[in-house]
């Protein structure tokens, strides 16, 4: 059984930065491709940035390129969103998740490539 963890999450002021970490339990990190999705209140639950499980093909949201960076670490089962230059509308409850399918080439933005899903970790950003 897999089990993914996020911490990181917490209140910051516009501009600031945060680092999520999503520990992973159980066998085959390595892989599978993760990812970062976010649901901010009312809305749905949208794509952040994915990594593949060899880590050299990553995408990103438009709204984040240049501002997160994803990376995993293969050796200590975790997945990491740096996040800088945050802003108002980055307020959510950040998800982790792990692909469907092992051993994928590239990374995909859709919820349902997904099928594991830590519980979320609250980024909350203030003026």
């Amino acid at each position: 059984q897999v089990q993914l963890v996020e911490s990181g999450g917490g209140l910051v002021q516009t501009g600031g930065s945060l680092r999520l970490s999503c520990v992973a339990s159980g066998r085959a990190f390595s892989d599978y491709a993760m990812a970062w999705f976010r649901q901010a209140l009312g809305k749905e639950r949208e794509f952040v940035a994915a990594i593949t499980w060899t880590g050299t093909d990553k995408n990103y949201a438009e709204f984040v390129k240049g501002r997160f960076t994803i990376s995993r670490d293969n050796a200590k089962n975790t997945a990491y969103l740096q996040m800088n230059s945050l802003n108002l509308e980055d307020t959510a409850v950040y998800y982790c998740a792990r692909s469907r399918t092992s051993y994928l080439r590239f990374t995909y933005p859709n919820v349902d490539d997904y099928d594991y899903w830590g519980q979320g970790t609250q980024v909350t950003v203030s003026s």
